[in-house]
């Protein structure tokens, strides 16, 4: 896992719907595949909480 030590962005190429975690795939080293997957199964869990998380992001995370 390599750790990308510049600035946390969405992605404006590689997004599906806000670019948030292909951003944080890219930031952190992480698979995109796997991690669009676990938001997917921990929205079921948390009632929907993380999509509010991703919402949030959304605005907060500045376009690369």
């Amino acid at each position: 896992m390599s750790y990308n030590h510049g600035r946390l962005t969405r992605s404006q190429s590689d997004k599906m719907v806000g670019g948030v975690l292909s951003g944080l795939a890219r930031h952190y080293g992480l698979d995109l595949t796997w991690l669009r997957i676990g938001v997917v199964v921990a929205s079921f869990f948390t009632a929907g909480a993380v999509f509010l998380g991703y919402i949030a992001a959304m605005f907060i995370i500045p376009n690369e």
